[in-house]
């Protein structure tokens, strides 16, 4: 029997938090046609930053992609909210990993994989995305990685 992308989170031992609010002039999410792309999320919980800083220096690689499976998670919740729930969620289409990276470091898409892991394991096949990782100077309210997504919905 397969499972749904809700059974799959669950049987991580993971629940989608409440949706995350915008922090500026922006919204959750834009829905155009079956696409909902939702804007870029940052890797809190519980109202805190689990991590801040560039990487490596003052985040290592591994906390990082943990951070971005976090962030990852809180798109998931929004992307739920505009899908109106997480099985109604097709495809994910394309994932944008950005990540606040020191000079010379070029690991970005190991610190991506935290995001892209948990996709694909949430969605199986369905889960497997288009990506970009991006090293920045700096992001958001100091966090080491912001997650957009892009998924087909039904």
């Amino acid at each position: 029997m397969n499972q749904t992308p809700s059974q799959r989170l669950a049987a991580l031992g993971l629940s989608l938090p409440p949706a995350p609010k915008p922090v500026a002039a922006y919204v959750p999410f834009a829905k155009v046609g079956n696409l909902v792309f939702v804007s870029g999320q940052l890797p809190m919980r519980d109202g805190a930053m689990v991590a801040k800083g560039a990487v490596p220096g003052q985040v290592s690689i591994e906390t990082a992609a943990d951070a971005a499976r976090q962030a990852a998670l809180n798109g998931l919740a929004v992307l739920a909210d505009a899908a109106g729930g997480l099985d109604r969620v097709r495809r994910i289409v394309r994932v944008g990993v950005f990540v606040c990276s020191e000079a010379g470091f070029t690991d970005q898409p190991k610190v991506a994989n935290g995001a892209s892991e948990l996709l694909q394991q949430v969605f199986g096949d369905e889960g497997r995305h288009a990506r970009a990782a991006v090293g920045n100077i700096a992001l958001p309210l100091g966090a080491c990685v912001e997650v957009e997504l892009l998924a087909e919905v039904a």
